[in-house]
């Protein structure tokens, strides 16, 4: 990225004042910060060099979206610490979603079908089911957890597995779609999403910015409830329950 020395200085600015926000409130993650700051920087300049690339081949964008499903994937997995067998089951619930939904936004088209708009709504939409596949999977656990009783009550009475489990599947399922929801509903009175300020500086019209942020909106709440849904009906039968969280 070619940044200025006062784009530098307020990066670093804004760095300094969240690494001190967090040491002063004792919260011991600030390595973890620095780190994912500076992987941004050096990321979004990888991408940008291969945009360039892309956009000259459009048939490169292929491989773009497949890293992107791949490291969506991996990440979200990764989070739910699970093995392989959990590995391919968020595999294909970020799939469902972000097929669906790119499928229905490019592919009809709600909007202009091009490459550029493709690589902007596909990476949209599958950061939003790396969200929800995390946030689902992570709610689910901490519910059975939680409610170990109820569920086994539901067991002890002959209720099957998915049975006894699935108020705490809807309910991780909500939960996880409560980002995309509070965004959607609060879009112009509290936020102007990037996609949004991103149309307006690259010098689209107003009505123009305004349908594309709407597409992508509505586009994230089916991706991402699609891939939550799907993930919660897997993950929703388990053959054993997590043990119970001890207090320390």
């Amino acid at each position: 990225m070619d940044l200025s020395w006062n784009e530098v200085g307020g990066l670093v600015l804004l760095l300094s004042l969240t690494l001190a926000a967090l040491t002063f409130a004792g919260v011991a993650h600030r390595r973890a910060v620095l780190g994912a700051s500076v992987r941004a920087c050096v990321q979004l300049t990888v991408v940008a060099l291969a945009l360039r690339g892309v956009f000259a081949a459009p048939v490169a964008v292929i491989a773009v979206i497949a890293v992107m499903l791949g490291v969506a994937v991996w990440t979200a997995a990764r989070r739910l610490g699970g093995g392989a067998g959990l590995l391919r089951v968020v595999a294909v619930a970020v799939l469902a979603g972000s097929v669906v939904s790119v499928g229905v936004i490019v592919g009809l088209p709600t909007l202009s079908r091009d490459t550029r708009t493709l690589v902007a709504v596909s990476g949209i939409v599958i950061g939003g089911t790396m969200t929800a596949a995390t946030l689902t999977g992570r709610r689910l656990l901490t519910g059975l957890r939680t409610r170990r009783d109820e569920v086994e009550g539901w067991l002890a009475l002959g209720a099957t597995p998915r049975v006894a489990v699935r108020p705490i599947a809807r309910q991780a399922v909500f939960e996880a779609l409560i980002p995309a929801l509070d965004q959607t509903r609060t879009v112009g009175l509290v936020t102007l999403p990037g996609a949004f300020a991103g149309a307006l500086i690259g010098g689209a019209g107003v009505a123009e910015a305004a349908q594309f942020q709407v597409v992508v909106l509505v586009g994230l709440l089916c991706a991402e409830a699609i891939t939550a849904v799907v993930l919660a009906h897997a993950l929703g039968a388990p053959t054993h329950l997590p043990e119970p969280e001890t207090d320390a």
